[in-house]
């Protein structure tokens, strides 16, 4: 069996691969103060009944990389294969500065590349909304980062004195009777808007329509305010990608 872990800035995703198919995930939070021996208890626990006989990782969060992969090769007896972009890569990234491009990132493009048409957009609701673009020849073109629907509500309480901290909710209306409604349009809603704005303007770039990937956690409060709605949701999209990079790099 695969393990794939994408390490990202608020969570770390594990997912259980036989073959091609994805037995189990789970989801962590990104600790960094946590050390290696809790991470191996925590893994042992959580993966004893599954025999482990390889695994990637991709991780955005460099206090993490070494500490998780060595929590895992530990456990398992292993040698994991961190992501990077000296591996076999499977698409050509047509970016001017290759090695600046997140392993979170190239995941989601492979896996787009393997899974879905193109030309194609991802759309990763995290911590930072990125998009990740493939042009029709299934080139790694570039994309678009802005801040994520979490990031936003913690700047806005973290730099006012007076707005609250809140979560993600659904909002009925763009118009907020209240402060917690009036947060909530303007940064879900409004990142809807951006996002769909966005969407547009990528393909008038690509010359086409492009197949649009919602993954992350976030895309289910987004689509509900889109009139150009996602044609493919996928919540493992960056697990299938790291398993068909562990395909090419094994």
């Amino acid at each position: 069996m695969l393990l794939a872990i994408d390490i990202g800035n608020t969570n770390i995703t594990l997912g259980i691969f036989e073959n091609e198919n994805i037995l189990e995930t789970f989801r962590l939070p990104s600790d960094k103060e946590l050390p290696q021996e809790e991470y191996e208890i925590l893994f042992h626990s959580l993966l004893k009944k599954y025999n482990i006989k390889s695994c990637i990782i991709a991780s955005v969060v460099d206090e993490l990389s070494k500490v998780i992969k060595h929590a895992v090769d530990n456990i398992f007896h292993l040698n994991s294969i961190l992501l990077n972009n000296r591996l076999n890569l499977g698409i050509n990234i047509k970016m001017k500065n290759p090695k600046e491009v997140g392993a979170d990132r190239i995941a989601n493009a492979c896996g787009a590349y393997i899974l879905y048409p193109k030309p194609a957009i991802v759309v990763d609701l995290g911590t930072a909304t990125t998009f990740d673009i493939l042009n029709a020849d299934g080139e790694f073109i570039g994309g678009v980062i802005m801040p994520g629907l979490n990031l936003q509500f913690r700047a806005l309480n973290k730099s006012t004195s007076r707005l609250p901290r809140i979560d993600a909710a659904i909002v009925d209306n763009a118009i907020g009777d209240n402060t917690v409604d009036a947060i909530l349009s303007g940064v879900i809603r409004g990142s809807a808007c951006a996002i769909e704005g966005l969407i547009e303007q990528c393909e008038k770039e690509l010359g086409q329509r492009a197949s649009i990937i919602a993954t992350g956690g976030d895309s289910g409060f987004i689509s509900a305010y889109m009139k150009r709605k996602f044609d493919f949701v996928n919540p493992y999209l960056t697990l299938e990608g790291l398993r068909f990079l562990y395909e090419l790099n094994k």
